[in-house]
């Protein structure tokens, strides 16, 4: 949370779920109760879900952090539990693209293999600092951070890759839009 607290800008591909600075409250809880694989955590829900929405102070601050998301189509057709949680989550993602420090684009179902298909990740950029730059892989039961600028520059280039296989910003809120009315 500090190093996203700190950057300037986060570029992030998730390929199952909607980034966490773009989720709903309702969202948000859905998916820590689905993805709770103990008690520890579901007892923590509640807590979880305010921390998450807190995190999304950086997209409002004075000077916010420059978002872009690249979302797999797939994360965006996830059937939730709750009644119009995920319709309620897809018009969240249409206003919060219409911010000026925010861009999303969808990355469609049928498209060729690409880099992105390796797993979910985000890059942590700081303006100032270029060569701090911070990759951050989550999973199930940890995060990995990787600092090495090689190997930044590995997952950097992928997100280029993945940006430009992507939908155009306007194809994809078309799509977002679509997809909600269907939910």
């Amino acid at each position: 949370m500090s190093l996203e607290a700190e950057a300037t800008s986060v570029r992030t591909w998730q390929i199952g779920v909607i980034p966490g600075l773009l989720q709903t409250g309702e969202y948000a809880r859905e998916l820590m109760t689905s993805i709770g694989m103990s008690e520890a955590v579901e007892t923590k829900v509640d807590a979880l879900v305010e921390v998450r929405l807190a995190r999304q102070a950086v997209l409002t601050r004075e000077t916010p952090v420059n978002l872009w998301a690249i979302i797999a189509e797939s994360a965006l057709r996830t059937r939730c539990v709750g009644t119009g949680v995920m319709r309620d989550q897809l018009g969240r993602l249409l206003e919060r693209g219409r911010r000026p420090n925010v861009t999303i684009q969808v990355l469609p179902s049928d498209s060729p293999p690409h880099v992105g298909q390796m797993g979910s990740y985000s890059v942590l950029g700081f303006e100032d600092y270029a060569d701090l730059d911070v990759v951050h892989v989550e999973s199930l039961t940890s995060a990995l951070y990787v600092e090495d600028g090689g190997q930044v520059g590995v997952y950097r280039d992928a997100f280029e890759r993945l940006r430009a296989a992507a939908l155009s910003v306007e194809l994809s809120a078309e799509c977002i839009e679509q997809i909600r009315e269907d939910h």
